[in-house]
């Protein structure tokens, strides 16, 4: 799996923080327009951030079965889902299973002390408790039978209407047990179907486990490849690609260098180290997620405070035609290194060898699993301050990308906008 990860709130510029109508406004069709550009990236897969009726960012869930109306309708959402599917794109759904809105009608009975609900929410000194300190955010009892039925119920029931996986968020505060209680009978009508879980820290392997997801986000190789660029010591990533061969003994993390909920990696290391970050993705396990906006050098900043979050998840334009040209060069190397991970399918469960590694050089091997002799050689080094590199050579020794981090190279290597023609 390769897959474009969208925040649609705020791609389609929908409001967020101000008051909204409850009439839908169709602007899924924006995200629509963009199927195309996606699938010509070179991913098999859109990850969507929540679609679901909310309070103001999506993660405040108020009624799991109806599509956000600032989004639009079930008709635009069933629009989005065929053209998607037309392209040979599958979507994914973000499930917001850990906590409720507290406008959501299980809080809100709860609160008249209706006796099922107050049986469905987390309970402190007389109180729903709130999530990690967001007073919106209330948990869910998730030892209570009947909230497993409600997310059973919930996933066939876009699973039914054509989806193809979830993402669950928050999956480490649940803890892996309540998902081993949920998912077989989901797996039982959709063998097919693929889930994975919000975990940050923690025993990524022992949680896939006890939980019967098929990955977990793998936040240790997030951290290790942009620090390890940016602080210009390659041992904190040799030492994490360590741990993440053992990881890829048991499943297939996803893999990112960016999301909705961290600093753009354009503004952690500038275009040129995003750059060098993307092809250590793109030549590690994993399923990689390339968040939206990364592949064009966006840039936006995490701010620990209210409205945090707002940088990181901005509005695209409404076609790929009106994207700034600056852009399209990073695209262009995305195309290209996606092309070459599409190459050699092996990459998503690839294991590293060290060949040479300083704190400002590292030569690594990407090796197939099933053969070691079938390999990528990759070098990256950022001993030119400012201009991190990055080549990829196969097992023959013949080079398969490279990038100095000069300008000329960002520039002419990549210029324009490519037609669109379909990455092989």
């Amino acid at each position: 799996m390769i897959a474009w990860h969208v925040y649609p709130l705020g791609f389609v510029g929908a409001p967020v923080w101000d008051d909204h109508p409850d009439e839908p406004a169709s602007r899924l069709g924006q995200l629509t327009q963009w199927v195309d550009y996606a699938a010509d990236l070179g991913v098999d897969t859109l990850s969507l951030g929540p679609v679901f009726a909310s309070q103001t960012h999506g993660y405040d869930t108020v009624n799991h079965f109806r599509i956000d109306p600032r989004l639009g309708t079930e008709a635009d959402f069933d629009r989005f889902l065929t053209a998607a599917h037309a392209r040979g794109l599958k979507v994914l759904l973000d499930g917001v299973f850990n906590h409720v809105g507290s406008e959501h009608p299980i809080h809100q009975r709860a609160l008249r002390r209706d006796a099922q609900a107050c049986r469905q929410l987390r309970w402190s000194s007389g109180q729903p408790r709130t999530f990690e300190g967001h007073g919106n955010l209330i948990q869910l009892n998730h030892d209570e039978p009947s909230v497993a039925r409600l997310v059973q119920d919930v996933l066939r029931h876009w699973l039914r209407r054509g989806v193809d996986g979830w993402r669950f968020d928050a999956a480490y505060a649940t803890g892996p047990d309540f998902w081993a209680g949920v998912l077989p009978d989901v797996r039982a009508e959709f063998p097919a179907s693929y889930f994975f879980g919000e975990v940050i820290h923690g025993d990524y392997a022992g949680f896939v486990a006890r939980s019967g997801l098929d990955a977990v986000t793998q936040y240790e190789l997030w951290k290790a490849i942009w620090s390890s660029i940016h602080d210009r010591n390659f041992f904190e990533l040799s030492w994490t690609l360590g741990r993440h061969n053992s990881l890829l003994d048991s499943f297939t993390p996803v893999t990112f260098i960016g999301n909705h909920d961290v600093t753009r990696i354009a503004t952690q290391l500038g275009e040129a180290g995003a750059a060098v970050a993307l092809a250590i993705l793109m030549t590690t396990g994993g399923s990689p997620h390339i968040y939206y906006g990364d592949e064009q050098g966006f840039t936006g900043a995490k701010h620990e405070r209210f409205r945090g979050d707002d940088e990181i998840r901005p509005a695209f334009p409404a076609t790929p035609d009106d994207l700034a040209p600056d852009g399209w060069w990073l695209y262009g190397l995305h195309r290209e290194l996606i092309a070459i991970r599409r190459r050699y399918p092996w990459l998503a469960r690839a294991r590293v060898t060290n060949e040479q590694l300083t704190c400002q050089r590292y030569v690594y091997r990407a090796e197939n699993p099933n053969d070691s002799a079938d390999f990528l050689r990759v070098a990256v080094d950022v001993i030119d301050v400012g201009y991190p590199c990055a080549t990829i050579s196969d097992s023959r020794g013949a080079e398969l990308f490279a990038f100095t981090g000069q300008p000329d190279c960002r520039r002419s290597a990549f210029s324009g906008r490519l037609e669109r023609t379909s990455v092989a």
